[in-house]
């Protein structure tokens, strides 16, 4: 129970920790940074804790309750592969969280970073511990939302914007393919946990759908990876503050994919498909990220191509995947994550010293900043794979797989080569990063004087070089042990012990290290010069560029193709779009129902009452009325609708639906109000001229009377059939069955709103809030037509906000309704669960009482006396339906469970309750908080139209006296 605790509040604390920052004032920036850092350094503690069972080949988990009946479970597990992953990430969090503080302008919302930085960090842990495929796939969608907000963090700069939404579609796109993957392995495998897909590898791949699933799943991790040819969207993403790009593209975002493909090698690994795929995907792209890395001028593209060449090298090892190529790419990842890391903040501490990051304009810089060429330097011995250093270690083992690799394809020979031609470029771009910034004669043209960083903003670099040292020096001590704990977890318990030793002789891969060093040296020493000059990549890859083709398409899909289906099918004018969307609907009802309903078997049914034909008659009529008064006469349609939805509300109560009639009534009135206010500012109906009017009037009245009585006549036949016809089986049978005994009410409706329903019912009121705020927006800037401004006819002639005569009774009597309405709200609130009522209900009758006062009397004087604050309304009721599901959590149920039982009160005797009336009072808070606001932003409208008018008059009068 311990640990399945401590997991929780690993996943939860950086969520926390961006909840807390997002609410701190714009110049807290220390505050902040101590928030971020605090969360992760417990993070970390917590995860050292759990060290010890993971070690011993245990594997601590966490599972509360979600959907369990959709296999929708949030369980978390922590293995070693996993514990190391999340390890590095919280590790590096805490050096870029002090990076950031030294590194952000005083300017910027600091803030805001670390509360996106801490959010990305949550969904990040959420990725690598999730046990449940499916909730795998919802945190790795979450990474891409919040990485575009980081990237897009300087939003002002074009740049920014581009890059943020070009990482948002590629990675979100191949997110979406990732999700298709995991519901087919679900269905293969008949279970989302993904202990049970990884240990279903041979089914899978002995199933018709593996390819499917294969392409499905390597499309997903390869654009979240950067991998040929979707690679072009890492470059674009510089445009982020270089503390996102130092912690993106080391230790987090790009290397979700690579950690999905090592993670799910046992369940879709193993198999020729595999091995082409992937080993051709990542040698392809580390041979091209390796040589564009070397023609790029600016610090962070350098970086950002080196980073796609080593996430090329680790996907080539998957590919592989043999016992030592998955060892030598989880230690990649460490070592990547590292180096990587230390040379994205150098080169931000470049950028902030100098005010440059194109190395066209650096030079000589080891002269002002010796401290940071140091480690550039020793970083970027690092990534060109130097002895004594950790990247040297990992390449070896890489070049040790590439040259015992044996599959019986002409890639048997090649591999060697081309991993040899691969580390030759990376050498040659790590000399030149650290060659001809701080070496050469000193620049002189540089917007800054360049000099040392504050000390705090250079000691995550220093930290994370001796991490590069002592693992390339120590790799028995540092490193070792928790490789082989990682490797056992993916590989199996029976694995050997994996050593990682210094020396290994003179051997294949150590020549192969030797040659790309010596040959790189040479590349970059003989060409430097034309590469300096030169454009930002080889003649052939530059123009073949990805970012080109995406541009292009995104032209085509977002422009041109669109253009040419609006000029085809698209109109401006609100009718024919409906009638284009009623005559779509038709059909695809036709075409899925046909006569299937049909031919179920009939129910018996009741003789029809003279009395309810009547009154559907006088209903129908209505109907037809509103919409044949609709263009001309805008009140009476809206008389008459309401009829319509009397009759409605008639109908519930004739079938012995009290809770459904009271609902509807309720809802007719605020409705028709809300309406009939609206009308107000309507301008005049003006005839324009449009194609669509070119046909005669009674032709085009006449085709859309017959489109709403196919549309009528169908639905109708529709719902008599459903009705009719005996559908087995009954899921209403099961509620009246399980309202009483499940959720502790006798008011099925409000138990099935409140209890099983109740998710969707979350969901609803979180529309409701976004419809409210929208209209309000909307209405804050609409300004009615100059018709409109003029008082009505019977306001004309009243001065000095008199009380008008002709509405004085109605308005005492309106404010007299006020406390019985707020007794009647209650009296539904509080009987809702087992009597007609309920939340709903409630907040639609307390939100008439205040319509009917600002109806009684003007806004100032309502406004002047009531305090309602609709929006924090609408967020407390938020709050509270959402903190009553995440209450299920504490005692292992799962979200939105209910409880009921009855309770003893004084002097009332046993008294039904259920938790579910917490959920029922944020329902309340918010259907009131919506359509006050909703009322307001009318409302409002008149003080508008009276300053208007008052600017009028005084206008008038200057004229008049002038």
């Amino acid at each position: 129970m311990i640990e399945h605790n401590l997991i929780l509040i690993l996943v939860l604390l950086p969520f926390l920790a961006a909840v807390v920052a997002a609410t701190l004032p714009v110049h807290a920036h220390t505050a902040a940074a101590w928030i971020s850092g605090l969360s992760l350094a417990g993070g970390l503690l917590i995860l050292l804790g759990l060290y010890d069972p993971v070690s011993q080949g245990e594997v601590p988990r966490a599972v509360v309750g979600w959907i369990p009946a959709l296999g929708l479970n949030l369980s978390f597990r922590v293995d070693g592969y996993a514990w190391l992953f999340v390890a590095l990430v919280l590790a590096i969090g805490i050096l870029v969280v002090v990076y950031a503080r030294y590194y952000l302008s005083k300017s910027d919302p600091v803030p805001r970073f670390y509360s996106f930085l801490m959010a990305f960090t949550g969904a990040m842990v959420g990725m690598l511990l999730s046990g449940n495929i499916l909730m795998l796939v919802v945190f790795w969608e979450l990474t891409s939302i919040i990485s575009f907000l980081l990237i897009g963090y300087w939003y002002h700069t074009p740049a920014a914007r581009d890059g943020a939404r070009t990482a948002l579609v590629i990675t979100g796109g191949g997110g979406i393919c990732l999700l298709a993957a995991m519901l087919l392995l679900g269905q293969i495998t008949g279970s989302y946990d993904l202990d049970v897909v990884l240990a279903s590898g041979e089914a899978i791949k002995a199933h018709p759908l593996y390819l499917p699933v294969l392409i499905l799943f390597l499309l997903g991790a390869f654009t979240k990876s950067a991998q040929f040819p979707f690679h072009f969207w890492l470059p674009g993403a510089m445009a982020a503050p270089t503390p996102v790009s130092a912690y993106l593209h080391s230790a987090t975002m790009v290397k979700a994919g690579v950690f999905l493909l090592i993670r799910f090698f046992p369940a879709l690994g193993g198999s020729d498909a595999w091995f082409w795929l992937v080993t051709g995907t990542g040698m392809t792209t580390l041979l091209a990220g390796s040589v564009i890395a070397l023609f790029r001028h600016d610090l962070k593209g350098l970086l950002a191509y080196s980073t796609i060449s080593n996430l090329g090298l680790i996907t080539a090892l998957a590919g592989i995947g043999s016992t030592g190529a998955i060892v030598a790419a989880v230690f990649h990842i460490v070592n990547h994550g590292v180096f990587k890391a230390s040379l994205f903040m150098a080169a931000g501490i470049v950028d902030h010293e100098t005010g440059s990051r194109d190395m066209r304009r650096l030079s000589g810089l080891r002269r002002t900043m010796p401290i940071t060429a140091t480690l550039v330097i020793v970083a970027s011995a690092a990534m060109a794979g130097v002895p004594l250093l950790n990247g040297f270690l990992s390449k070896e083992l890489f070049f040790a797989e590439a040259a015992d690799w044996h599959n019986g394809s002409w890639l048997d020979e090649a591999l060697p080569w081309l991993a040899t031609l691969a580390a030759l470029f990376t050498v040659a771009y790590s000399l030149r990063l650290a060659l001809a910034v701080f070496f050469g004669p000193e620049a002189t043209d540089l917007p800054k004087k360049p000099h040392e960083p504050p000390v705090l903003m250079r000691l995550p670099v220093e930290l994370l070089v001796v991490i590069c040292l002592a693992v390339g020096i120590l790799p028995a001590l540092t490193v070792e042990p928790v490789l082989n704990v990682a490797a056992r977890s993916i590989l199996g318990a029976d694995l050997p012990e994996v050593h990682i030793a210094i020396w290994h002789g003179i051997n294949t891969p150590l020549m192969m290290s030797v040659a790309a060093i010596v040959l790189g040296a040479a590349v970059y020493f003989l060409f430097a010069g034309r590469i300096a000059q030169g454009p930002e990549g080889p003649p052939l890859l530059h123009r073949l560029r990805g970012q080109k083709v995406y541009d292009w398409l995104m032209l085509r899909l977002s422009w041109s193709w669109p253009r040419a289906i609006h000029r085809l099918l698209g109109t401006e004018r609100l009718q024919p779009q409906i009638r284009l969307l009623f005559l779509l609907g038709i059909g695809a009802a036709v075409l899925v129902l046909g006569g299937a309903l049909w031919a179920l078997p009939p129910v018996k049914t009741n003789a029809l009452s003279p009395a309810f034909g009547i009154m559907w008659l006088i209903g129908g009529a209505c109907a037809i009325g509103a919409a044949w008064q609709a263009k001309y006469h805008r009140f009476a349609s809206v008389i008459l609708l309401g009829g319509a939805g009397l009759i409605t509300c008639l109908t519930f109560a004739w079938f012995s639906a009290p809770d459904l009639a009271v609902t509807q009534l309720l809802v007719e009135i605020v409705t028709t109000v809300l309406l009939l206010l609206g009308l107000r500012w309507l301008p005049r109906r003006r005839e324009e001229i449009h194609e669509d009017n070119l046909l005669p009037a009674r032709v085009r009245r006449g085709r859309d009377l017959v489109i709403a009585i196919v549309a009528g006549a169908g639905l109708a036949a529709l719902a008599y059939a459903v009705m009719t016809r005996k559908l087995v089986p009954n899921i209403g049978d099961w509620f009246l069955r399980n309202a009483y005994y499940e959720g502790g009410g006798t008011n099925v409706v409000n138990v099935i709103l409140v209890d099983f329903r109740a998710f969707d019912t979350f969901g609803e009121i979180t529309v409701l809030a976004i419809v409210g705020l929208t209209v309000y927006a909307l209405l804050r800037r609409f300004r009615p037509a100059p018709e409109s401004i003029r008082a009505p006819e019977q306001q004309q002639g009243e001065r000095d906000g008199a009380l008008r005569d002709y509405l004085y009774v109605p308005s005492v009597i309106m404010r007299w309704m006020f406390p019985a309405l707020i007794v009647m709200a209650s009296y539904l609130f509080f009987r809702g669960h087992d009597l007609p009522g309920g939340g709903f209900s409630a907040g639609v009758t307390l939100a008439i009482a205040l319509l009917l006062q600002y109806i009684a009397s003007n806004v100032r004087w309502v406004e002047m006396r009531i305090t309602i604050l609709p929006i924090r309304w609408m967020g407390f009721g938020l709050l509270v339906a959402g903190a009553t599901g995440i209450g299920a959590f504490l005692f292992g149920y799962p979200f939105l469970s209910a409880h009921a039982r009855y309770v003893d009160m004084p002097l009332i005797g046993k008294v039904p309750m259920a938790t579910a009336m917490g959920f029922d009072l944020g329902v309340f808070a918010l259907v009131v908080g919506a359509t006050v606001l909703m009322v307001i932003a009318i409302a409002h409208q008149s003080l508008r139209s009276a300053r208007l008018r008052e600017q009028e008059e005084e206008k008038t009068e200057e004229r008049e006296a002038g």
